[in-house]
């Protein structure tokens, strides 16, 4: 195997004529991977964006195998299929917070898009938006509009990233809410399998989503959440700068993430995690 990118948190490894996706244990806050690994977090988003890509059989995605792949990697490992990205970071949002809501405060829009006025932190959205951003290969994304998404890509597919990011949105969002969990927002990324539109990366992970317990939703602040939002939280309370190199994260801390993301995959699958 050829090793051919390392990613914040994934490796991808050249195998013949498909690849290798392994999802490691490192875990990046504002694009600085944090020297601290988190146990199991690579076995953890994986078998639940299995679980997702299940659960969406009707779009084509990327997987050739979730048990076809090194025995070092199993269970943070799948095989797939080589797709040519499309170059667009993909983004559906049902309730306001993060840069959304930095977005919004200044100017009263997300990525474009009219919001009604006074919303707080957390509120729900009267519908679910697309709010895509750059897809940078280094530094942070830029958030970008839907007109931009056609000029770069054309009409015909910019409405497909968009109606699929939140037709694959809305569905995950009802099927968690079933669960207890809010899906605050989504990051998904597409690409072409041969002139195949195909849900590649991850889907609706601890790490690509905000999760919220619904049972203590409370607009007009930060909410709890099931997500490296902690982590992200934490960093920012130590007063480190969002440079590089990141803090290390304490033990009591590792505990919690950890607990969150197992407490995420089981609400969410139904499942009792065990380590594969």
């Amino acid at each position: 195997m050829k090793h051919v990118h390392a990613g914040k948190v994934r490796d991808l490894y050249e195998d013949g004529d498909s690849l290798l996706l392994v999802a490691s244990d490192r875990v990046s806050v504002y694009d600085v991977v944090l020297p601290t690994p988190i146990p199991d977090k690579g076995a953890l988003l994986t078998q639940l964006s299995n679980w997702w890509f299940d659960f969406f059989a009707d779009i084509p995605n990327h997987v050739l195998s979730t048990t076809d792949v090194p025995a070092e990697f199993a269970g943070r490992g799948i095989r797939v299929k080589p797709l040519r990205m499309i170059q667009v970071e993909c983004i559906a949002r049902g309730y306001l917070t993060g840069g959304g809501l930095q977005e919004y405060r200044r100017t009263g829009t997300v990525s474009g898009i009219a919001l009604p006025p006074g919303l707080r932190d957390g509120d729900k959205l009267p519908e679910p938006i697309f709010t895509p951003s750059t897809k940078a290969a280094e530094g942070h994304d830029e958030p970008i509009t839907f007109d931009d998404v056609v000029r770069q890509e054309g009409c015909e597919v910019a409405e497909k990233l968009r109606d699929t990011t939140l037709d694959l949105y809305v569905r995950g969002a009802e099927h968690a809410a079933r669960n207890g969990v809010i899906i605050a927002d989504t990051k998904v990324e597409f690409g072409w399998d041969g002139d195949v539109f195909t849900l590649g990366d991850e889907v609706l992970t601890s790490d690509s989503s905000r999760f919220w317990p619904a049972d203590e939703w409370e607009p007009g602040h930060a909410q709890p959440s099931f997500d490296k939002q902690f982590v992200r939280d934490w960093a920012t309370s130590t007063g480190w700068d969002k440079e590089p190199p990141g803090p290390e994260i304490p033990a009591e801390v590792v505990a919690a993430t950890r607990g969150k993301y197992v407490e995420a995959y089981e609400r969410i699958t139904g499942r009792a995690w065990t380590r594969p």
